[in-house]
C-alpha cells in the first residue's frame, strides 16, 4: 500500500515473523534505506528465496568478511552442507543507528515451457551505501532458511523479521517482464 513512514521489525522470543509483499516479482530493481542497532541481523529475500544479507558489520576488516556480512549473498544448502555464499567485495557499512542505502538489480531464474530451469537466479549488482559490493553473482538454489525451498519464475519480496531489529524506509522498485519495465 502506498504510504509514508518507516517499517520497523522488532522481533521478540514470542513474536517474530517474516514480512512478505502481496505482489510477486521476477526481474526487479530494488532500492531502500535500512537502519539496524548494534549486532542486529536481517535480510532482503528476492522472490522469498534469494537473500542479500543485512547485518551490523561496521568496522569489520575486509579480510574477515563472509557471506553473513552486510551486502553478502547468503549461502545455499544441499546435502546438509552450506555452499555458494558470497562475501561483499568490501565493507561499506555505516555505524549502527545510521540510515544505510541498498540498491539491487536481481534477475530471476528462467524456465522453459515445461517448467525446467534453464538458468539460475542472478544478482546483477548490489550496491551498499554507493559502493559496489556484489556483481554478477549466480544463485543456483534458494538461500538456506528461505521462506520457499522450491524455485519458480516469480515470488514476493521478503524482509527477514525473525533475527533482529531493522527499520526500512523509502522502498522503491521497478519490475521487468521479458526485459521490459512493467
Amino acid at each position: 500500500t502506498p504510504g509514508a513512514g518507516i517499517l520497523v521489525s522488532r522481533p521478540t522470543d514470542s513474536d517474530k515473523a517474516e514480512l512478505l509483499t502481496r505482489f510477486k516479482h521476477g526481474d526487479i530493481d530494488l532500492e531502500l534505506d535500512f537502519m539496524m542497532p548494534k549486532g542486529s541481523n536481517s535480510g532482503i529475500y528476492f522472490m522469498g528465496r534469494y537473500e542479500v544479507q543485512l547485518f551490523d558489520s561496521w568496522l569489520k576488516p575486509k579480510d574477515s568478511l563472509h557471506f553473513g556480512d552486510c551486502g553478502g549473498i547468503y549461502e545455499r544448502m544441499a546435502g546438509g552442507r552450506g555452499y555458494e555464499g558470497h562475501a561483499p567485495a568490501l565493507n561499506a557499512c555505516k555505524a549502527p543507528g545510521l540510515w544505510q542505502h541498498l540498491k539491487v538489480r536481481f534477475r530471476a531464474p528462467r524456465f522453459d515451457s515445461t517448467g525446467r530451469k534453464t538458468s539460475n537466479a542472478r544478482f546483477v549488482y548490489v550496491y551498499l551505501n554507493g559502493a559496489l559490493v556484489q556483481q554478477n553473482v549466480e544463485a543456483s538454489l534458494p538461500t538456506l532458511g528461505s521462506y520457499f525451498s522450491d524455485e519458480e519464475p516469480t515470488g514476493p519480496l521478503e524482509i527477514q523479521g525473525s533475527h533482529g531489529p531493522v527499520a526500512i524506509r523509502n522502498i522503491r522498485y521497478r519490475t521487468y517482464m521479458n526485459g521490459r519495465i512493467r
